[in-house]
């Protein structure tokens, strides 16, 4: 086992913190860890995809899960895989799919760990048919704070607690996955441009559930007729007979790659590092509206495509400058439309430069008793952190969602404050009271569990 101290943040780049990172070879190097933690406790890390504070620990022990990444055989009749919580989605698509199997929920980067996904239960494109990804999960492995292995199933108040947990039930070591059968390694995709919002929000419900895939871009920089104008894009697996008549056997394996016209900054120069201003990001947002189609249905792109479109382009964080990016994910419920039109007008109105906002529909909520997703719309961008004023800003959005009875993302927040956490998830206590039971110490400890007091 490898151990060193270093400075670690999240994706975003935003408030650095010092703790030990130890790497473990396997389960015993794992629990040896948490048994010997320091006063600062222990939290698990994947590969640094939470765009907050979510994997840091001040002073703290971070135990790196990377290299516990083995694969177990694929059981075809029950329709299962085990694995390794280190395992990334990305690989596991990349060995799934030659064998004619996907897991069901895949969110925007497959740059994401099992175990993080089941730390932070994040959605899919799909969610309103299969739920978040711990949902997908028929059992995991899970360390506790006494330095035990514990197989936990669904249904149970632990596994209720670890599924959007964000690791402070104990370390997810490993799960077992239920997968979706596919029969080639393409999607079927449609894209709309749309207008405006309202003319965005009825596409989405107009075409209901046919397609189970389903998201929007939403131009966050147009204002007046055009605010909240955006792209749709849908799809479903392809099938057999939509390949091209002129096209060979389909294969199941497919190389990843990004979708024709899917660039972050699509036709433009790279742009020097933090200028990312407002005129910038319009242009970007104008380019991108512009150079989309009306209408298309029918496209076929790979599977890596179509869900992981943006992990084949260059890293673009060094556009938002040296201070990082603030991902800021909310949702409110069906009915609270009006609620998600003021703040997509106030972005407008600020000339905030938002290039990159996606726009989700939710289904039923998950069982997690921190879990993000629930019935309604949700809105995920990236703003410059160093933007002035953006934490007075989005301490206003907070208060607007809600009051709405809608809630901001735990597991990509970097700066909420603790109350405004306790009043959108109304089962926090639960958590902190089962916290407190299983882990009187304190074993399990981050930069944001301090943060919000969770």
């Amino acid at each position: 086992m490898s151990v060193d101290t270093v400075s670690l943040t999240g994706w975003g780049r935003t408030a650095p913190t010092t703790a030990v990172r130890f790497r473990p070879r396997g389960y015993g190097e794992a629990a040896a860890v948490v048994r010997g933690r320091g006063s600062r406790g222990v939290i698990a890390r994947g590969l640094g995809r939470s765009p907050g504070d979510a994997a840091q620990n001040a002073g703290g022990s971070v135990l790196d899960l990377s290299g516990l990444a083995r694969i177990g055989g694929v059981d075809a009749a029950a329709g299962v895989v085990r694995c390794d919580a280190g395992v990334s989605l990305e690989r596991l698509v990349r060995v799934l799919l030659p064998l004619g199997w996907l897991p069901p929920v895949l969110p925007g980067t497959g740059r994401v760990t099992v175990g993080g996904a089941i730390g932070s239960d994040l959605p899919g494109s799909d969610h309103r048919r299969a739920g978040s990804f711990a949902r997908q999960v028929s059992a995991l492995e899970l360390l506790t704070a006494d330095g035990e292995v514990r197989t936990v199933l669904p249904g149970t108040a632990l596994f209720d607690a670890t599924a959007g947990g964000l690791g402070l039930t104990g370390v997810v070591l490993g799960a077992t996955l239920r997968l979706r059968r596919v029969s080639t390694g393409l999607m079927s995709v449609s894209t709309e441009r749309a207008g405006d919002l309202d003319d965005l929000l009825a596409r989405f419900t107009a075409g209901g559930d046919r397609l189970p895939y389903a998201s929007a871009w939403v131009d966050l920089t147009a204002r007046g007729r055009a605010t909240g104008r955006g792209i749709l894009t849908r799809g479903e697996h392809a099938t057999p007979d939509m390949r091209p008549a002129h096209a060979g056997r389909t294969r199941l394996s497919q190389r990843s790659g990004a979708a024709p016209g899917s660039s972050l900054l699509p036709g433009l120069p790279p742009l020097p590092g933090g200028l990312l201003g407002p005129a910038a990001a319009a242009l970007c947002n104008e380019v991108r509206y512009r150079c989309s189609p009306p209408a298309r249905t029918g496209e076929l792109r790979p599977v890596s495509a179509f869900f992981h479109s943006s992990d084949a382009l260059p890293d673009v964080r060094p556009l938002y400058g040296r201070g990082g990016l603030v991902r800021y994910r909310f949702t409110v419920g069906y009915g609270q439309e009006e609620t998600l039109h003021r703040v997509v007008r106030r972005i407008a109105a600020r000339r905030s430069p938002a290039v990159r906002a996606v726009l989700q529909r939710f289904g039923a909520a998950d069982p997690g008793l921190l879990s993000f997703a629930a019935p309604g719309w949700s809105l995920e961008l990236d703003l410059p952190a160093a933007l002035p004023g953006l934490g007075r800003f989005l301490d206003g959005v907070d208060e607007e969602v809600a009051a709405a009875g809608g809630r901001v993302c735990l597991a990509q927040d970097s700066r909420m404050r603790p109350e405004t956490a306790a009043a959108m998830y109304p089962r926090l206590a639960e958590f902190r009271e089962l916290r407190a039971r299983l882990d009187p110490a304190g074993a399990f400890r981050s930069d944001l569990s301090r943060r919000l007091g969770l």
